[in-house]
């Protein structure tokens, strides 16, 4: 059999930006804090619709404390108070559309 010839291909050369090996940094973001901790007058509370409102998306999802900062006790505490206000109706459960 016989084999086939290589091409030489002309490869361009690589900077010191693209080269691999290193490990990947992450983007420098501002931490993000707990609205609640960080100011003590705010309450959590289900009859509060404008304030529980800020947490949920349109489509009517919960907002994951990743995005919100929230810490994970002030999460719970908000997790509990939409749920209590989706079952006296004061939040909805979803959009009118969907």
């Amino acid at each position: 059999m016989a084999q086939r010839e290589m091409s030489a291909r002309p490869y361009r050369e690589r900077t010191d930006d693209e080269k691999g090996g290193g490990p990947r940094r992450r983007p420098m973001f501002r931490r993000k804090v707990c609205r609640f901790c960080a100011d003590k007058t705010l309450r959590i509370d289900y009859k509060d619709v404008r304030m529980l409102s800020q947490f949920v998306t349109e489509r009517g999802k919960m907002t994951p404390s990743r995005i919100t900062g929230n810490c994970a006790r002030h999460q719970r505490l908000l997790t509990t108070a939409i749920k209590r206000a989706r079952s006296v109706a004061l939040l909805p459960f979803t959009t009118a559309n969907s």
